[in-house]
């Protein structure tokens, strides 16, 4: 009698011990299912912000250079304004930057770095009010090559499947007569 007793007591502490080792196992699953998925979010949060915060600092870049007379821009924008203008969008880049390093993976952040840099090296062109028409055209063109690389990266460390969009190449097919001209 005693040891039906002791049977049923050790079946019934072992099926308590399964249950709660099953139980931890799918809570720490789902815990580490859910971080992944607040970590993927952020990551495409600041990443997209980002982008854009670099996309201002190209923007402004390429009215003041439409103002200097830089060609394939338009909206052209005065210096003494843009300047300000720019100044204010490398702050707010700055910033998000620092986001960047945190969530970011090696390569990533890379990506991120290299364009950034390029972007500094198109606004010499308007920093300095430079004329320089083929180094312009040059640096667009990198600009847009390590835009490229960025969103390679990022869309790589975020799981998007699929080839990349087309090439954001500048100038545009469309333009290319009018360099030659």
């Amino acid at each position: 009698m005693f040891l039906d007793q002791l049977a049923t007591l050790l079946a019934v502490a072992v099926g308590a011990a399964g249950s709660y080792a099953t139980t931890t196992l799918t809570e720490r699953t789902r815990w580490r299912r859910t971080q992944a998925e607040r970590w993927h979010e952020k990551k495409f949060e600041v990443y997209a912000r980002y982008g854009n915060a670099l996309k201002e600092q190209i923007w402004i870049t390429q009215r003041i250079g439409a103002a200097l007379g830089y060609a394939h821009v338009v909206d052209p924008l005065e210096p003494d304004a843009g300047l300000q203008l720019l100044a204010e969008a490398e702050a707010r880049r700055a910033t998000l930057w620092e986001s960047v390093l945190l969530v970011g993976d090696a390569e990533t952040v890379g990506a991120a770095r290299s364009w950034h840099e390029a972007i500094w090296t198109l606004e010499l062109h308007v920093r300095e009010q430079r004329h320089d028409a083929e180094g312009w055209t040059r640096d667009s063109q990198r600009v847009s090559q390590k835009r490229d690389a960025f969103y390679a990266s990022a869309r790589r460390e975020l799981g998007v499947t699929g080839p990349p969009p087309p090439s954001g190449n500048w100038p545009r097919d469309w333009q290319q007569g009018e360099v030659a001209n």
